[in-house]
C-alpha cells in the first residue's frame, strides 16, 4: 500500500460526553470489556474441553466467541484511552490502518457467521432427520473457513482504497476508532469513488446477509408453528426471539451508520457503541449461558478447577508437613 500521506499520527477524539463523566464512563466500559473477554473466553474453553458440545452449533459458537473477544479488543481499549486523554488519544498512521482493517475484518466475518448460524438452526429445526449428514464436520469447516476468507476480502476492498488517499491535515478523527466515514472526511482528495465502493460493499454484505437471516428465521418460525405442544412452541420462540434481538442490535446500527445519506458524527459514535461494545457482551449470554448444556459444562469445569486446587493445596500441605518432620528428626 503506497503511503502518500503527510499525516503520521491521527487523534481519536472519542465519544461525545461531558468531561465530568470521564471516570464514570471509563469504569462502565472497562467492566463491560472485562466481562466480554472473560465471558467469551469461558464459552470458548468450555466448548473445546467438553466432548458433548462438539456439535455444529457449538462449533460456530466457538468462532463467534473468538471473534467477539478480538472485536472488543480492537475497539474498546482505544475508547478507554480517549476517556483518560482530554485532548484525544493519538494513533499512528499504520496503527490506524491496522485497526481499520481489523475492525472491518472481524465485523464482516461476524456478519457472515450470523448468516451461517441461522442456516444451521434452520436445518436443525426444519430437517432434523437429515441434519447430521447435511451439516457434517467437513461442511462446518468449509462454512467457517469461507466466512473468515470472505471477511478478509471484504475488509481489504475497503481498507486499500481508503488509505491510498492523501491525508495532509487536519488529523482529528471524530470517533473512538478508525472507521470509514470518519477517516474519509480527513482525506485531501475527492473521496466520492471510495465512498461509493464502501457503500456498495457494505450494502451488499449487510443487506444480503440480513435478508438470508430473515429468510432462515421465517422458515424456522413456520416449522415451530407445527410443533404440537404449546410449551415446545414457546421455548422455541423464546430462543429465536433472543437470537433475533442480538442480530438486530448488530445490523440496525450498522445500516444506520453506513447506508444512510449524510452523516452526523456525534450520533454515529453513540450508535456504534451498540455493535462494537454491547453485541459482543450479549452474545455469550443469549447464545450460550442460557443453554442448559453449557450451564452443565460450566459447572463441571468449575468442579474440576476446584478439585484440582484442593488437591494441589493438600499436596502442598503434606509436603510442608513432611519437611517439618524431617527437620525435627535432623
Amino acid at each position: 500500500m503506497t503511503n502518500m500521506s503527510l499525516v503520521t499520527t491521527f487523534i481519536l477524539t472519542g465519544l461525545p460526553h461531558a468531561p465530568e463523566l470521564d471516570t464514570f464512563l471509563f469504569g462502565i466500559f472497562l467492566v463491560i470489556y472485562v466481562l466480554t473477554v472473560v465471558g467469551n473466553f469461558l464459552i470458548l474453553l468450555v466448548i473445546i474441553v467438553n466432548p458433548h458440545l462438539h456439535t455444529p452449533m457449538y462449533y460456530f459458537l466457538t468462532n463467534l466467541s473468538f471473534i467477539d473477544m478480538w472485536y472488543s479488543t480492537v475497539t474498546v481499549p482505544k475508547m478507554l484511552m480517549t476517556l483518560v486523554s482530554p485532548g484525544g488519544s493519538p494513533i499512528s498512521f499504520h496503527s490506524c490502518v491496522a485497526q481499520f482493517y481489523s475492525f472491518d475484518f472481524l465485523g464482516s466475518t461476524e456478519c457472515f457467521l450470523y448468516t451461517v448460524m441461522s442456516y444451521d438452526r434452520f436445518l436443525a429445526i426444519s430437517c432434523p432427520l437429515r441434519y447430521a449428514s447435511m451439516m457434517s464436520g467437513r461442511t462446518c469447516a468449509i462454512l467457517a473457513t469461507t466466512t473468515w476468507l470472505s471477511g478478509s476480502v471484504h475488509s481489504a476492498v475497503q481498507t486499500t482504497p481508503t488509505f491510498r488517499l492523501p491525508f495532509c491535515g487536519p488529523n482529528q478523527i471524530q470517533h473512538y476508532i478508525c472507521d470509514a466515514p470518519s477517516v474519509l472526511k480527513l482525506a485531501c482528495a475527492d473521496t466520492s469513488t471510495v465512498e461509493m465502493v464502501i457503500f456498495v460493499n457494505i450494502g451488499v454484505v449487510a443487506l444480503g446477509c440480513f435478508f438470508l437471516i430473515v429468510l432462515s428465521y421465517v422458515s424456522i418460525v413456520h416449522s415451530i408453528l407445527k410443533i404440537r405442544t404449546s410449551e415446545g412452541r414457546w421455548r422455541a420462540f423464546q430462543t429465536c426471539a433472543s437470537h433475533c434481538i442480538v442480530v438486530l442490535c448488530f445490523y440496525v446500527p450498522l445500516v444506520f451508520i453506513y447506508l444512510r445519506p449524510g452523516s452526523k458524527e456525534a450520533m454515529d459514535r453513540i450508535v456504534a457503541v451498540f455493535y462494537t461494545v454491547m453485541t459482543p457482551l450479549l452474545n455469550p449470554v443469549v447464545y450460550t449461558l442460557r443453554n442448559k448444556d453449557v450451564k452443565k459444562a460450566l459447572l463441571k469445569l468449575k468442579d474440576k478447577v476446584m478439585y484440582s486446587q484442593s488437591k494441589w493445596s493438600l499436596q502442598c500441605r503434606l509436603a510442608h508437613l513432611k519437611t517439618r518432620v524431617l527437620n525435627s528428626i535432623i
